[in-house]
């Protein structure tokens, strides 16, 4: 780019970032980040200032979708035809709310069967918090981390690396990937290759998998929704505010930044308004 243009009023920078909002109808947050993007590129690769774009037309704000939820018989539905421990990790993941990562990552430190309680380490935003624990799932865990101990036996037997762990856990405790409290709580069968390091260890099971079999479940079960496991997080949320759970208290357990993003369950509870019978059945 030469010099006559590089202060022209109009750049093919601005156009670029118009057309994501105009033809490609990219978010704000999406446009915000191919800014910065730019900006990025221009200072390290370039080593230019990026200077005044001029204007380009702002993507719009979407506002929050009002989320699918399903009904307990819908929930019971789906967990009798989930099989064997992907049954467990969805009745955990609703009955604590989740998110999907959270689940998958779990390790057995975080569960704290004494006091019926669960810790989230590491969660949204590397924030930690604890989260409510069914009393229903207390004797099936135990049974689930006895079976996990005989897996990890054989593991330690067979010389197998330790699991992964994050660089600083791993600088400050060498040898936690070897230790029980480190393990995951849902592992794979079978070993894996480590795409970072090339060392192949047992991993959690992946995000994929328990989608597939999510959303496979609920066709079997005759669910007319769209079924993910994000679902199950909020349909956690929504029965909770309707059992009575206020909105702050609530906000704490799923681990929201703002309460403004609680709040969209509002939306969906079933509350005076929402309640109301249709004047077409009076």
């Amino acid at each position: 780019m030469n010099s006559t243009n590089w202060y022209a009023p109009w750049r093919p920078e601005s156009g670029y970032l118009t057309n994501l909002a105009v033809q490609s109808q990219m978010s704000s947050s999406g446009q915000k980040q191919a800014l910065n993007a730019l900006v990025f590129f221009f200072r390290e690769a370039l080593k230019k200032d990026l200077g005044a774009l001029g204007d380009f037309v702002r993507a719009k704000r979407k506002h929050p979708r009002i989320p699918v939820v399903l009904s307990r018989e819908e929930l019971n539905r789906l967990f009798d035809v989930l099989p064997g421990t992907y049954r467990l990790m969805a009745e955990l993941q609703y009955g604590s709310g989740l998110r999907i990562t959270e689940l998958l990552e779990l390790r057995v430190q975080s569960l704290d069967l004494a006091r019926g309680r669960l810790l989230v380490r590491g969660g949204k935003g590397d924030k930690d918090r604890a989260t409510v624990l069914s009393q229903k799932l207390v004797s099936p865990l135990h049974a689930h981390l006895g079976r996990l101990r005989d897996l990890f036996a054989q593991d330690r037997a067979s010389n197998i690396p330790g699991v992964w762990l994050p660089l600083n856990v791993e600088r400050k405790y060498p040898n936690a990937g070897v230790q029980w409290p480190w393990q995951w709580v849902f592992p794979m069968r079978e070993l894996s290759r480590d795409r970072q390091t090339g060392i192949v260890r047992r991993h959690h099971v992946l995000d994929g998998t328990f989608q597939r079999v999510t959303k496979t479940a609920a066709e079997k079960a005759g669910i007319d929704k769209r079924v993910t496991p994000h679902v199950l997080r909020h349909s956690f949320a929504t029965h909770m505010l309707e059992s009575g759970v206020d909105l702050r208290a609530l906000q704490d357990l799923l681990g929201h930044a703002n309460v403004e993003t609680t709040q969209i369950y509002t939306h969906v509870t079933v509350r005076p308004g929402l309640g109301a019978r249709s004047p077409l059945d009076l």
